[in-house]
């Protein structure tokens, strides 16, 4: 059956404690009370920096069975590099320890900055590089730099799929082309919702939909309103059971319809610890389970 996951994008926010987290709770078990509030959460850290196998096997010992990591990728080749010459880097972050995760291994999310254009050029030989499964990953992580040697971990599950999201902030990524190339690669365009500063588009590209709620109002700081998760929670329901919203707000063509997809759906309005109540009130409005199951 196709899933449904709601979560939160990071889980350290000094703000969070005694509010989110109970008063008494030390931080080292943050993630561990996180992970069985929510059935999913975004790894942030990964962007900043390599992290390190032993901390991706912390993570993984820390959540319960069942629990999935969405990982975002390095600022390093989005930001910084732009997606020119990173073969080396691209093994060097597959190499990290993400395959540490194992099973709880989710989806892969590449945000882009906002002063990168649309250029098929530079964008089709990275989605043709991005590994579909870990078997592929594994072979290119093997690759690495000579410094992570001491550092790196190759240990993956056999034949695992991996998923691959995109989140772009230029307007020039409002072209059909850019949804027929991501529908030809299945990588998935992510719906942001960032209080109208960047483009919200909500097509459809691939098995997945990826969803990332910043604010409506103000980024990164409000909250969703009752009424406003209830919209969320129509087009979450529309999206996992094959189709799309009516209204959907589309760059290309409508999406196939198909049995089911798997959503998604990660609230970064963190400022005034709004993130972990809009989940828990999204969760509740779709039915999903409250906690998970707390095994190991």
């Amino acid at each position: 059956m196709s899933d449904i996951r709601v979560g939160i994008s990071g889980w350290r926010y000094a703000p969070w404690r005694g509010v989110f987290y109970p008063d008494a709770l030390p931080q080292r078990l943050e993630l561990a009370y996180a992970s069985r509030e929510f059935s999913t959460i975004e790894l942030n850290g990964s962007f900043y920096s390599l992290q390190r196998p032993e901390r991706y096997a912390d993570w993984y010992a820390a959540t319960p069975r069942g629990f999935l990591f969405s990982i975002k990728g390095p600022r390093y080749l989005t930001h910084i590099l732009r997606l020119k010459e990173i073969d080396r880097p691209l093994a060097n972050f597959l190499a990290s320890g993400i395959f540490e995760l194992k099973e709880k291994l989710g989806p892969i999310l590449w945000q882009f900055p906002p002063t990168l254009r649309f250029d098929p050029e530079r964008f089709e030989p990275f989605f043709r590089a991005l590994p579909r499964d870990t078997d592929q990953a594994r072979a290119m992580a093997a690759r690495h730099e000579d410094r992570m040697r001491d550092r790196s971990s190759l240990a993956a599950l056999p034949g695992m799929p991996m998923r691959h999201a995109i989140e772009v902030r230029h307007e020039s990524f409002v072209d059909p082309a850019f949804v027929q190339m991501l529908r030809h690669h299945r990588v998935a365009l992510v719906v942001a919702d960032t209080a109208g500063k960047w483009p919200y588009k909500e097509d459809v590209t691939a098995d997945f939909v990826y969803i990332r709620l910043h604010g409506d109002k103000e980024l990164y700081v409000s909250g969703y309103t009752d009424a406003a998760l209830d919209r969320w929670g129509k087009r979450i329901a529309a999206w996992n059971r094959g189709s799309e919203p009516r209204d959907a707000h589309r760059i290309g063509a409508k999406a196939a319809r198909s049995p089911g997809r798997d959503v998604f759906c990660y609230f970064d309005n963190d400022a005034k610890v709004e993130a972990p109540r809009n989940a828990k009130t999204l969760m509740r409005k779709l039915g999903l389970p409250m906690r998970a199951d707390g095994g190991a």
